[in-house]
């Protein structure tokens, strides 16, 4: 049986225990050495300690032991019999936060401290909202010395709602609170019997059990290739990682950027071939046919493209100790591949501490901002939230050699608007509203109040977005029902019908597919104005776009619903043969095949329609509108 590893990383202010609750873990799981434990002890009473100071076994630099912080990251490994672990301990300084990036970047957990003491700071909040610009799946937040306030229930209460209330803001999904003393071990790695009022697993339980691969993408098939192998005249195999996904023989591939195709002929390994190798494995993939292919170069299957683009809208943290320097053209190692790159836009820089964007003309060391890139040569990604090994990258000053910033793609480049923290209108508005000449607003007889108060309920927006096949119209149209039931007034839109008529000038290009979810917004929106609950039912493949939709109605009344359904379901569901047909190269620019799906990043609401009965789906709806005071 193979034991699953977790990597996770620990963060949060200067001196609230990060270190000593790794030396706690490793200490009580029995993870150390005689003679480590040895050297620690006596290096704590040389020091004067009246206590074994169980950060010295992660802190490894003479600095972070004369100093008690922590200055680089320290890595660490143990392991249980349930499941292996490896341990990035970062520093809690704001001088440090690229180190916090470095150490979380491949991070599936985080835990960050906060000392129950004080509550909680501006680096706990900086840290959690890094961890989630990371996306990473699961946050521990762990209230420590718990042992200083007397184990008092009141204090951990306060600190719990107080770190909700800010991570109510953010894109976590994940967050789990534990009270723990790393110095005394308390609910570390046994339960505490000095807080009965918490009956929670103890923090090794919780990373023991907790859900490994969250974050790596299954689906997607991306192997970058790092070493052409040609031992002999009868073998070539391509040496590499798999980056997501999964792959077997028989698989149809494409390589890029040369486009050829082929099928996977082996998987080879130094211990004999294998039937499928997942996301992370280490593999040589021989093709059945004779391909030119060098590092660099991009396999993925047929029917499951990434998307291509010279032109990148990204975030990035900056590392480097000079300043951002947009004159000067840098490398972008994407994966295996290499290109030149010039920041043309830095759009805005992120105030970590309150989380506004404001404007900038430079990045400095530790700075994360907002910037639009463009390369040499294509890339061939993925969007960072659904595909954290594609969608990620670092740039390189050709002149040092230093690694000088991390990046997460958000999707091609585009104009940005220039909104601030505050604003009402959504992020990421990139379809335009377009306005003829010399036309004026026309209002109506009445106003959306008196429309509302007619109508006995209040005006919104529901967007249902998913593949095709998802279930979002089978749900709007059943909601509909009940609305009426309730004497709602309602207006559906589905995808299908108005390209029968208003947009049935338009093809599925991606060009296209903007301008109709644009008309559908202005229709949308119309609809609302009139007082009415509209029910959309479209695809939208594309997030700006959905922003635009939800931009042009008041906060608080447009709702962003995910109808989310397994790809595999849905190829077996089918009900219209779309996908069969896209697999078999018939229909080209199929969302979810041949054409790429950027699923909600904060959506109102995820109904899960291969879980949930419709019906139930239909109760979570009621129930969202009735919270929100439409109904």
């Amino acid at each position: 049986m193979t034991i699953e590893l977790l990597r996770f990383t620990t963060a949060g202010s200067v001196d609230d225990g990060k270190s000593t609750l790794i030396g706690r873990m490793l200490y009580d799981t029995k993870s150390l050495f005689e003679d480590q434990i040895e050297q620690i002890e006596a290096v704590s009473a040389k020091r004067g300690d009246e206590y074994v100071d169980l950060a010295l076994f992660t802190d490894g630099l003479r600095a972070e032991r004369e100093q008690k912080i922590t200055i680089d990251v320290a890595y660490r490994y143990f392991a249980t019999p349930r499941r292996k672990f490896i341990i990035a301990d970062t520093p809690g300084h704001i001088q440090y936060t690229r180190n916090m990036v470095t150490g979380a970047s491949t991070a599936e957990l985080a835990i960050v401290l906060i000392d129950a003491r004080k509550g909680v700071l501006t680096q706990s909040k900086r840290h959690g909202f890094i961890a989630t610009l990371l996306q990473i799946p699961h946050i521990v937040v762990a209230i420590n010395k718990m042992d200083l306030v007397d184990y008092d229930e009141d204090t951990y209460r306060a600190i719990v709602s107080d770190y909700r209330d800010f991570v109510s803001k953010l894109n976590a999904k994940n967050v789990t609170y534990i009270p723990v003393s790393a110095l005394v071990g308390d609910n570390v790695v046994d339960p505490s019997q000095n807080t009965p009022w918490y009956e929670g697993p103890t923090l090794l339980h919780h990373l023991e059990n907790v859900n490994v691969g969250a974050s790596r993408n299954y689906t997607d098939f991306r192997f970058p290739v790092q070493y052409v192998l040609r031992p002999n005249q009868n073998f070539r195999g391509y040496a590499g990682q798999l980056a997501s996904g999964r792959v077997r023989p028989g698989d149809e591939v494409v390589v890029f950027p040369s486009g050829l195709e082929s099928t996977i002929k082996e998987v080879v390994t130094a211990n004999g071939n294998l039937e499928e190798a997942i996301a992370g494995d280490s593999v040589v993939l021989t093709l059945n046919d004779e391909i030119d292919i060098s590092r660099g170069d991009m396999i993925v299957r047929t029917g499951n493209l990434p998307q291509k683009s010279n032109e990148l809208d990204a975030t990035i943290c900056w590392m480097g100790e000079d300043p951002f320097d947009p004159s000067k053209t840098y490398q972008l190692q994407h994966t295996t591949r290499v290109v030149r790159a010039m920041v043309t836009e830095l759009t805005y820089r992120i105030d970590v501490d309150t989380m506004h964007r404001t404007p900038a003309e430079v990045l400095k060391l530790n700075e994360i901002g907002r910037v639009q890139l463009t390369t040499t040569q294509p890339l061939f990604y993925d969007r960072y939230n659904t595909n954290r090994a594609s969608g990620s990258f670092v740039l390189i000053d050709p002149a040092t050699n230093n690694t000088v910033a991390a990046g997460m793609i958000r999707g091609e480049s585009r104009d940005v608007d220039d909104l601030m923290e505050g604003e009402t209108k959504a992020d990421d508005t990139a379809t335009r509203r377009e306005r003829s000449e010399n036309v004026v607003w026309e209002a109506g007889a009445l106003d959306l109040a008196e429309r509302e108060r007619l109508n006995g309920h209040k005006g919104a927006v529901l967007w249902f977005t998913g593949l095709s096949g998802s279930g979002k119209s089978t749900i709007a149209k059943l909601l509909e029902r009940r609305l009426y039931e309730r004497k709602i007034h309602t207006m559906f839109l589905d995808g299908d019908n108005l390209r029968h008529g208003l947009n049935g000038d338009l093809g599925f290009a991606p060009e296209d597919r903007v301008e109709n979810i644009r008309r559908v917004s202005e229709v949308a929106s119309l609809g609302y104005a009139h007082g009415n609950v509209v029910l959309c039912s479209f695809i939208s493949p594309y997030q700006r776009d959905r922003n635009f939709a939800r931009s042009i109605v008041p906060d608080g009344n447009f709702f962003e619903i995910f109808a989310k359904c397994d790809l595999e379901v849905l190829k077996r569901r089918d009900p219209k043969g779309l996908y069969a047909k896209a697999l078999s190269g018939e229909i080209k620019n199929f969302t979810g095949i041949s054409a790429p799906y950027e699923a909600p990043e904060q959506p109102e609401l995820v109904i899960e329609t291969d879980v949930a009965t419709p019906e139930q789906l239909v109760d979570q709806l009621i129930e969202m509108l009735e919270t929100a005071g439409i109904i």
